[in-house]
């Protein structure tokens, strides 16, 4: 589907750019891509985040996997080519926020690392960060706030990241988030830390 099909179009080039945009929000735009197994945390993170940075006064916006799945990605269903299709419409849509001098917060599974690394391509250097919400299967399956795992394992599911679909974690994520052990406000906190240590809260 990443397939160039629309012929006789031309980029149209902006007045104002990324850099005027980030200098007015005072602070970079980037893409922070939280990333893991279904009851990890990565939404319920990815939330907490985005009101830590709006109470700072930036301009943020989160982007939910089952969220977009019920717009813009609602044609979409669970296969390996459609769960390509779901990242690579979310990496572009992110690319929009940071080129607007967001900083957006997105949540989902993304099993493939070859989906986030073709999201990371199209994103200027320092604009991806990985964000891997790190939780075993037992802790997933354990909180499973959705129901999920046991529709899976009683076979309601087909295709469930985890138990009879992949997950293929990260390696060279910019963050590791201990969810196993960790609160979800102390994991937040250390994402807003990494943001600040790293110039993101700033600009230039």
């Amino acid at each position: 589907m990443a397939e160039q099909k629309a012929t006789n179009v031309t980029w149209h080039e902006h007045h104002v750019s990324k850099e005027q945009r980030c200098q007015q929000n005072g602070h970079k735009g980037a893409v922070l891509w939280f990333t893991g197994l279904s009851g990890s945390g990565k939404s319920t993170i990815a939330n907490t985040v985005d009101h830590k940075l709006f109470e700072k006064g930036k301009h943020t916006f989160v982007l939910d996997g089952d969220n977009v799945r019920m717009g813009l990605n609602k044609n979409l269903g669970f296969s390996p080519e459609d769960r390509t299709e779901n990242i690579r419409r979310i990496g572009e849509v992110s690319k929009l926020y940071t080129d607007a001098g967001i900083l957006v917060m997105t949540a989902f599974i993304s099993p493939y690392r070859e989906d986030r690394d073709q999201v990371r391509e199209i994103l200027g250097d320092g604009e991806f960060i990985e964000i891997f919400v790190k939780a075993s299967l037992e802790t997933c399956e354990e909180r499973d706030p959705k129901g999920l795992y046991k529709k899976a394992r009683a076979g309601e599911i087909k295709g469930f990241t985890g138990i009879d679909a992949p997950y293929e974690e990260p390696e060279k994520a910019e963050l590791i988030l201990d969810s196993d052990g960790k609160g979800i406000d102390e994991l937040a906190d250390e994402v807003v830390a990494y943001l600040e240590s790293n110039g993101y809260l700033t600009y230039p």
